[in-house]
């Protein structure tokens, strides 16, 4: 049975995972997130270098909140067409240097990340 998507049951079986290296593009990379409306209320987490934590981090220069259904599409689904389409409805909202997120748009994950988001998958609910 999977954990649900950014449960505390579900960071801590992410983190159990051999997470692969992130590519250098993304090496550095800061992004708050706080995703709204999700099962157990908002979650405060953030992008470091290609892995999510939780909470927020001082310094980050872009913030994203975004709703919890949509969030799950585009992390756990992988679907990119949900977010565009959310973004251009007003559904995400980006606060501080959009050009972060845009550096995640043009990063192509390696096979072992593509691995890893597979697993990702079998074990989110």
């Amino acid at each position: 049975m999977g954990h649900p998507f950014l449960s505390e049951d579900w960071f801590t079986a992410v983190k159990a995972l051999d997470a692969p290296e992130p590519p250098a593009a993304m090496q550095g990379l800061l992004v708050n997130m706080e995703v709204t409306d999700g099962p157990d209320g908002d979650v405060r987490i953030h992008l470091d270098s290609g892995r999510f934590e939780l909470g927020h981090v001082e310094g980050a220069p872009t913030t994203v909140a975004v709703p919890y259904a949509v969030a799950k599409q585009m992390f756990v689904d992988q679907d990119q067409q949900a977010a565009m389409q959310a973004f251009m409805s007003g559904k995400i909202r980006v606060t501080g240097d959009m050009t972060k997120l845009m550096t995640l748009q043009m990063v192509q994950p390696t096979p072992e990340q593509v691995a890893f988001q597979a697993k990702i998958i079998d074990l989110t609910a």
